[in-house]
């Protein structure tokens, strides 16, 4: 799937409308959005996507997001049929997740740093973060590396928190794929139970999506972005509101950072 513009398609058991916009602060320098995302469904309704932040002082952080996110997704894909053909992949056994998530993420990092070989610059002006989700309608399988968040919402409306930002040793430090040690703490979450809806989002929306105390999943504005896309009967009405909504007066006087959300939703 393209990787910035705005998506809404319905693919088997699952809806998805996604996209990423410039920020405000951006704009102003005449700097490119820095985030990218990427997904795809995979055989048996089965949802890949990532979601990346390029680091804004980094002179192609956008590169760098777009390779992490495409390469994260297309790991998973290439890999997924090895889990598949060895049985139940709603099966009690969280290692075969742990071990797919980390593969994409190693993959993604070597990645990013072969393009940066190929720029001819250090990786670090490649920076980037990376939030991956792999969901069945039974399970959710996600790891981070910096900050942005996933959240899953199950049938009987309990939001669950899939990841959670990950800062540095200071405070306001992100840390980057391509961070000394980025890879060697990561958490791999496996959420199992009906899924519902998945949210992920760049850092620009945390102030509006998480709690002020405690850093949980602000259900206010999780609700109503998933009733906006279990309703979708337009797929162009739905990108054009998504975007609306992402450069909205709400949305600007809180935040001048580039934006990414994607929305899925599982259809019945």
């Amino acid at each position: 799937m393209q990787t910035d513009e705005p998506q809404s398609k319905n693919l088997g058991f699952w809806r998805v409308v996604a996209a990423s916009v410039l920020g405000k602060s951006h704009e102003k320098i005449k700097q490119l959005c820095q985030d990218a995302h990427h997904w795809e469904l995979l055989s048996e309704g089965v949802l890949v996507a990532a979601v990346a932040d390029g680091a804004g002082s980094a002179s192609l952080g956008k590169i760098g997001a777009i390779v992490a996110s495409q390469t994260a997704v297309e790991t998973i894909r290439l890999q997924y049929g090895e889990i598949a053909s060895s049985g139940d992949v709603n099966a009690e056994d969280n290692q075969k997740w742990q071990l797919l998530l980390a593969n994409a993420l190693e993959a993604a990092k070597k990645a990013v740093e072969e393009e940066a070989i190929a720029c001819k610059v250090t990786p670090r002006e490649l920076a980037t973060t990376l939030i991956i989700v792999v969901a069945t309608p039974n399970l959710i399988a996600a790891v981070q590396v910096g900050d942005g968040v996933a959240v899953g919402c199950d049938r009987a409306g309990n939001i669950i928190a899939l990841t959670a930002p990950q800062r540095g040793e200071y405070v306001n430090e992100t840390i980057f794929l391509v961070s000394p040690n980025a890879l060697e703490n990561i958490q791999v979450n496996v959420w199992r139970g009906v899924v519902a809806n998945i949210a992920m989002l760049s850092d620009g929306l945390q102030m509006l999506a998480l709690e002020m105390s405690g850093g949980k999943p602000h259900a206010p504005f999780f609700f109503p972005m998933f009733k906006f896309v279990a309703n979708v009967t337009d797929e162009r009405d739905a990108q054009e509101q998504l975007v609306a909504f992402l450069r909205s007066e709400r949305i600007s006087t809180r935040t001048d950072d580039d934006l990414t959300l994607l929305l899925a939703t599982i259809v019945n």
